[in-house]
């Protein structure tokens, strides 16, 4: 029997999977892990403790709980959030924690600065879009202006994914979907580093090789298959980030099939025919030669969903811990009680900037029309719908663009809030085809199926096996949440200026 490893790093999270060729599970397990938040505005992680102790800790679980030998692992794939800024030294060993993705939000005068010099049209011509606290290239820029000492000893600058593959092959490679995140590096067009962009931020030879997802990125050398248990030899897909390997165990192939990941952010990805150039949004290519996607991304969504369970609900947490009800469920039922619109309660969500389609790295969390009848329950009912109303604020986007999503596959850990799927359904009016997998693991396991030709085509992967359930909106609350849309949508105008003050300090 021969069987595929997927492993994916996430934000607060990491989950692997051991499948067969059918896609039937053998081993399933996860770790966590937290977030570093050095100062506002920042993220980061240790790529050594947590990236690659994750991975090493879940691939001998998986190994040791399956009772597959090594030997009989056909391919390996990974998957990690991103896209991440890790600076390395000649021998690979990271210089710092890595920057995290659009959450972090350091690197805005840098953004500006390359706009300016770079011209916006420019940069939208060849990346899709305008630049965000999402891309890449700011970030490479701030290490270089902020960070003289670690710039110097830079020899290759990688992101998540990149790091794991290095770890396990020694190469230092990124695949197209991941690379077209760091903008204005990229050129969607030509497929390589653009050579413009490279002359204000960093030499080539700093960045990796560019392969596709379902390449083969080589094999586990002697050292990794000593420290991971591993067979010398294992072929390792490139993979990608941990957003399109969620879609994959979605089922999210043909165009028109949207993926709306319910994770620490709420992640989009609608598969195209062709590259549809929206600068809100981050029009890519995909995975394999040939395919395209559209993009979007909020910032805090399930984080924030998590900071309210720390803050809030410390008693549910503690009980949970010893055996108790699931905070989260704790929470939801309270909101449940709780009428639509949270009793005169609105909340914007952006507690760490935002992504599309705003682009605001300065943008902040905002709570209006509290009064002393409202309850922890209020405000986070309040925060389910700010993040709803977000969700929509970005399929709106799309639909504006002409790239409506045929079919809305909700995929993550969120999805077990059926509070949350049901809010979010009733806000944008769409119906929600709900997947239960093991999330990106899955996916990753799908894509290197696909890579060393367990499988023919992604597409094959049809069959894998999967659960679901449809979450339809109710007529009565769509009609509700579509008069408080707006209100919504004026509040983030009315308080942006005064938000940035503060964030600027």
């Amino acid at each position: 029997m021969e069987y595929v490893l997927g492993i994916d790093v996430g934000t607060y999270e990491s989950k692997g999977v051991i499948v067969d060729r059918e896609g039937r599970i053998a081993a399933e397990s996860s770790v966590g892990h937290e977030m570093s938040i050095p100062r506002p505005g920042w993220a980061e992680a240790d790529a050594e403790a947590v990236w690659w102790r994750d991975f090493l800790s879940l691939t001998r679980r998986l190994l040791e709980s399956s009772g597959v030998a090594p030997r009989d692992i056909a391919a390996v794939g990974c998957s990690a959030i991103g896209p991440c800024v890790l600076p390395v030294d000649r021998s690979g060993r990271p210089l710092r924690s890595a920057i995290l993705y659009g959450i972090d939000t350091r690197a805005t005068d840098e953004i500006h600065e390359l706009s300016r010099a770079l011209g916006e049209d420019r940069i939208t011509a060849n990346t899709g879009s305008t630049l965000s606290s999402q891309a890449g290239g700011p970030k490479i820029l701030w290490i270089r202006r902020h960070e003289p000492d670690v710039w110097r000893r830079t020899a290759r600058i990688m992101t998540s994914t990149s790091y794991l593959v290095y770890r396990l092959t020694g190469r230092v490679v990124i695949d197209h979907y991941t690379a077209a995140a760091y903008a204005p590096l990229y050129n969607l067009h030509t497929l390589d580093w653009d050579p413009r962009a490279l002359s204000l931020i960093c030499e080539r030879e700093l960045l990796p090789d560019l392969d596709w997802s379902v390449a083969v990125a080589g094999t586990v050398y002697a050292e990794a298959a000593a420290e991971t248990g591993l067979a010398e030899g294992t072929p390792v897909s490139v993979g990608t980030a941990d957003a399109a390997a969620e879609a994959v165990a979605a089922g999210v192939l043909d165009p028109g099939d949207t993926m709306l990941m319910y994770g620490s952010s709420h992640f989009f990805i609608r598969i195209c025919r062709r590259l549809i150039p929206i600068p809100k949004l981050w029009p890519t290519v995909y995975l394999q030669p040939g395919s395209f996607a559209l993009a979007a991304g909020m910032s805090t969504t399930g984080s924030l969903t998590r900071w309210f369970r720390d803050n809030f609900a410390g008693k549910e947490l503690e009980a949970e811990l010893g055996g108790g009800a699931n905070a989260y469920q704790v929470l939801a039922e309270e909101a449940s009680r709780v009428p639509r619109g949270a009793d005169g309660l609105m909340a914007l969500p952006y507690f760490s900037g935002e992504r599309t389609p705003l682009n605001d790295p300065a943008a902040r969390g905002v709570v209006v029309g509290l009064t002393l009848s409202h309850t922890r329950a209020h405000l986070y009912r309040a925060f389910l719908e700010a993040i709803a109303y977000g969700i929509r604020h970005n399929l709106d986007t799309m639909k504006q663009a002409g790239a409506p999503p045929r079919r809305l596959v909700a995929i993550g850990g969120g999805v077990r809030n059926e509070l949350w799927t049901q809010i979010v359904s009733d806000v944008t009016g769409c119906e929600q085809l709900v997947r239960t997998t093991p999330g990106a693991s899955f996916g990753d396991a799908m894509i290197a199926a696909a890579a060393t030709g367990m499988v023919n085509d992604l597409t094959d992967t049809r069959a894998w096996p999967s659960r679901s359930r449809l979450v339809q909106p109710s007529e009565e609350a769509f009609a509700f949440y579509r008069t408080r849309y707006p209100l919504f949508r004026d509040l983030y105008e009315r308080t942006k200026e005064i938000a940035h003050v503060p964030a600027r300090e």
